[in-house]
């Protein structure tokens, strides 16, 4: 298997595609908490279930990443391609059913802790939401770097989009395992 790095530039301009994207998915997470949007019927089924389903999709995306971080330092770069579409595939599962799970739940989930950890659940809560907002455009723009060649614009962007991916998939997983009793 080849490992070399191609160096040719693909001239296309994605900025406008990765704003766009960037403003869509942020507004829907964003209407689906602060408006009256979302289904007002009956559901028949436990939706506990995607809560659930999406701590197990940000422990997959924290794995591949951390593996996809690995393979580059090895300078594996076929592996670590497969380990970033890998993260990339588990962070748009997550994004349908985070999505589907504030679409059908008529209210959220309150925190019911006490104390420090009251404290510590709500600086994770809140820097988790933010970076996770952030993320969106950085993690775009990183793919489509790497995917076109430009590799030290590449390099220069994923030097924030990898720890702040690796920051909001881990702190997903840890504000589930907080509120989960609450459920």
């Amino acid at each position: 298997m080849n490992n070399t790095i191609h160096t040719s530039k693909n001239n296309r301009n994605y900025t406008p595609l990765v704003v766009g994207l960037s403003i869509v998915v942020n507004a829907i997470i964003l209407l689906l908490f602060f408006s009256p949007i979302g289904y007002r019927g009956e559901v028949t089924f436990d939706l506990t279930i995607f809560p659930r389903i999406n701590a197990v999709l940000n422990s997959f995306t924290f794995i591949f990443l951390c593996a996809a971080l690995y393979a580059i330092k090895k300078k594996n770069i076929i592996v670590h391609k497969r380990f970033i579409f890998a993260a990339f595939t588990t962070t748009l599962l997550f994004c349908v059913s985070y999505l589907s799970y504030h679409y059908l739940s008529v209210e959220t989930t309150r925190y019911g802790g006490e104390g420090f950890l009251r404290s510590v659940y709500f600086f994770i809560l809140i820097t988790h939401s933010v970076l996770a907002a952030i993320i969106v455009p950085l993690a775009l723009f990183s793919l489509i770097w790497g995917m076109t060649n430009q590799v030290e614009k590449h390099r220069k962007i994923v030097r924030w989009s990898m720890p702040i991916w690796l920051y909001v998939s881990f702190t997903g997983v840890l504000v589930y395992l907080m509120i989960s009793p609450y459920y």
